[in-house]
């Protein structure tokens, strides 16, 4: 499927759902793999993931669409069109829209945890990618006291020989 293609789709799916024409521009964005789509508020147009499409077929994507032009409406009519709007909400359940689309496979790429911060008082711990002054820092449950502790995952930590072999 093409840009032209997907604008046709997104019009037919406007009219439909929410009687009213799409009038701007929606584009496949191929570089979108955490999220689904994209509303521009500025230019009013709107960016699909053609990954969604590939891998989870037209049902999700349609419903991608249909947050997206969620967001179009709204916004036009100078309504709530943010996510955490009561508008925004009850208009994405009247047209079957979905709150968060589906994720990709392999598309969440975490960075390891290299460091903890870890409360002296009650134990909570904060996963750290980096080095943090705790002197700075208190644990937000207790406001006790952190202390940093270099986190070594389990594969790069040499297992303990058993003594006498």
């Amino acid at each position: 499927m093409d840009n032209q293609e997907l604008q046709i789709w997104v019009e037919k799916v406007s009219d439909t759902f929410f009687g009213r024409p799409f009038k701007h521009e929606a584009t496949f964005n191929p570089r979108l793999r955490t999220t689904g789509g994209r509303y521009f508020t500025r230019s009013h147009n709107i960016e699909i993931s053609p990954h969604q499409l590939a891998v989870h077929g037209p049902e999700e994507t349609e419903a991608i669409i249909k947050h997206e032009l969620c967001h179009y409406h709204l916004h036009l009519l100078g309504r709530g069109y943010q996510h955490r709007d009561e508008d925004f909400k009850r208009l994405l359940a009247q047209v079957g829209a979905t709150r968060h689309c589906r994720p990709l496979p392999g598309a969440a790429r975490r960075l390891p945890v290299k460091y903890l911060l870890i409360c002296q008082a009650c134990g909570m711990s904060y996963p750290r990618k980096r080095r943090a002054d705790p002197r700075k820092y208190a644990c937000g449950r207790c406001r006790g006291r952190l202390a940093l502790i270099d986190a070594k995952p389990a594969a790069e930590s040499p297992e303990p020989q058993p003594a006498g072999v």
